[in-house]
């Protein structure tokens, strides 16, 4: 399964209003690993960026104009995230912008959903912790994701915070090595080593009280994440 992680930085609020994006971050997962690829693009809008988006993201006008303009790099954006499911913080927000720049160009490609499909971690979210302040910042300090270089706001930077959150509040858990990386270790774990027929007895070490407060703390956590039990639970009853 391919997923993009995606975010984007633009002059304002209201792509009615004629604002346009600046900035694309994108982070790829395969199977839900990160595998190392991005895609990172700061575009000239052809406007001013409103004082307040400024003390957002803090991207100035003149940094940006001597940047390519989303025409120019629309083919390769489109490249790296077709076909796969684009995994977005209030989806409805960068896709109205993105449709909006696509409708645009003299060669409209269609809107974004033709190209790939979405997953709005917002929307997710809130069915998971209803009543609860769910944004960034807010998901990042629930599963304990340490976003304490984040000073402003920046397409890449979040986006990849943004993987690490969405692994955390699917799984409960993320896979540190990259896709395709670290086959010859797999490989030599799993090779069969016979061991001595006289080997000393293996001593057993049992949880003490902590451990096993901590264990249960874990799981608690694993099946609020989830939305219900953690899997570990499910036998206990029976």
């Amino acid at each position: 399964m391919r997923q993009i992680v995606l975010d984007t930085e633009t002059t304002g609020l209201e792509p009615s209003q004629g604002h346009r994006i600046i900035e694309i971050g994108c982070v790829e997962l395969v199977n839900r690993r990160l595998t190392g690829r991005h895609y990172h693009q700061y575009l000239q809008p052809d406007r001013e960026i409103d004082e307040g988006a400024i003390e957002v993201h803090g991207i100035s006008n003149e940094f940006l104009a001597d940047k390519p303009r989303f025409a120019d790099v629309v083919d390769d954006f489109l490249e790296f995230v077709r076909g796969a499911e684009l995994v977005i913080h209030n989806a409805p927000f960068d896709v109205g912008f993105l449709d909006h720049e696509l409708g645009l160009l003299p060669e409209n490609p269609g809107p974004l959903g033709r190209h790939c499909t979405v997953l709005d971690t917002l929307a997710l979210a809130r069915k998971k912790h209803p009543g609860q302040k769910n944004n960034l910042d807010a998901l990042c300090k629930r599963y304990e994701v340490n976003n304490a270089h984040r000073e402003l706001h920046g397409a890449l930077l979040d986006a990849e915070i943004l993987a690490e959150v969405y692994l955390m509040m699917t799984g409960g858990q993320t896979d540190l090595l990259l896709a395709g990386q670290g086959d010859e270790t797999r490989a030599e774990v799993s090779e069969i080593r016979r061991l001595p027929d006289d080997r000393p007895r293996l001593r057993v070490l049992r949880a003490t009280d902590e451990e096993l407060a901590a264990h249960e703390r874990r799981l608690q956590a694993i099946g609020d994440a989830c939305g219900g039990v953690a899997l570990w639970r499910r036998g206990e009853d029976r």
